[in-house]
């Protein structure tokens, strides 16, 4: 048997937002929510979410209310129309400009960090939300020019769309699409250890960005090749994760090994090997680590080990 089902939602998934993608023409109705004292506001400093509780273990998302976030909304950078949550809306701001935004909020407001640190902690729909903001928030800080003829773009559809001011062309925030995948032969899988993780010990599964013209199903067979020289057959989908680190959407798959003997690159793997569900229930004693609990890498391996 290949297919191996989720288990549970991915981490990322599960957002509470109805995105009311219409209302994002409404000039009028935007300008009246961004007043509204209703509305909440997730901030973005730098790729950070404002959170509190992360040094205690229990991290929260903290989104502010329409008082609150007046003094970063000043700095003058993007912000954009996530949705409605139980009919409240949602707007992200980024206040990179601030050199500390923690002095320009309320007190006892926590504090930014990194999200991918604790969205393991999170609950499921506070994690959605706040990678949506950083993602959204990203793509708009980084896509300040028209990539068709390099003039400044304005901002369209409540921040979530820009146009160009000179040639009018119209952009949109990106979504690279990433496949990942846990390639099993037997009992054993296929795990591998990158140059750039910032792990030294931890084995994950493999991934590798979809090219132009490839199918997803091509791209995982060309992507397991290329690393480590395994040749794979057939490829069932398992789930898929938002992934806004900066701007991907994993792919999950679970894909049949044809072939056992590795022949890794070494520009894209320091090693590879085939993992028995005996030495990844024990990652400890043999002295490696798996991915971290919040990616679709770890859950790609959990239901292969619990369909045993």
């Amino acid at each position: 048997m290949l297919s191996f089902p989720a288990s549970r939602p991915n981490a990322y998934t599960g957002s509470p937002l109805d995105r009311a993608s219409a209302l994002r023409e409404d000039a009028d109705w935007i300008h009246q929510a961004l007043a509204d004292p209703d509305t909440l506001f997730a901030p973005v400093w730098r790729a950070k979410s404002l959170m509190k509780g992360v040094e205690a273990g229990r991290p929260e998302a903290v989104l502010l209310t329409a008082a609150a976030a007046e003094a970063v909304r000043m700095q003058d950078g993007p912000w954009a129309f996530l949705g409605l949550w139980e009919k409240r809306p949602v707007f992200a701001v980024d206040c990179s400009a601030a050199e500390d935004p923690l002095p320009l909020l309320p007190e006892g407001m926590g504090g930014f960090a990194d999200l991918r640190s604790v969205a393991g902690l999170l609950p499921a729909g506070e994690a959605s939300v706040l990678a949506h903001a950083r993602g959204l928030m990203h793509w708009r800080t980084k896509h300040r020019f028209c990539g068709a003829c390099g003039a400044p773009c304005t901002p369209r559809s409540a921040g979530n769309a820009t146009a160009c001011t000179a040639c009018g062309t119209q952009h949109f925030p990106r979504t690279d699409p990433a496949v990942i995948m846990l390639v099993v032969r037997g009992d054993r899988c296929l795990l591998g250890h990158s140059h750039r993780f910032p792990n030294v010990t931890m084995y994950s599964t493999l991934a590798g960005f979809v090219e132009p013209g490839e199918s997803l199903e091509e791209a995982v067979r060309r992507e397991v090749q290329e690393e480590t020289g395994v040749l794979v057959g057939k490829v069932a989908y398992h789930s898929s994760q938002p992934w806004p680190f900066p701007s991907s959407i994993m792919l999950g798959f679970h894909a049949e090994g044809l072939t056992e003997d590795i022949r890794i690159d070494p520009e894209e793997l320091k090693d590879a090997r085939w993992f028995s569900r005996a030495e990844l229930r024990n990652p400890e004693a043999g002295g490696f680590s798996l991915p971290r609990v919040d990616s679709i890498a770890r859950r790609l391996i959990e239901d292969w080990l619990e369909a045993a």
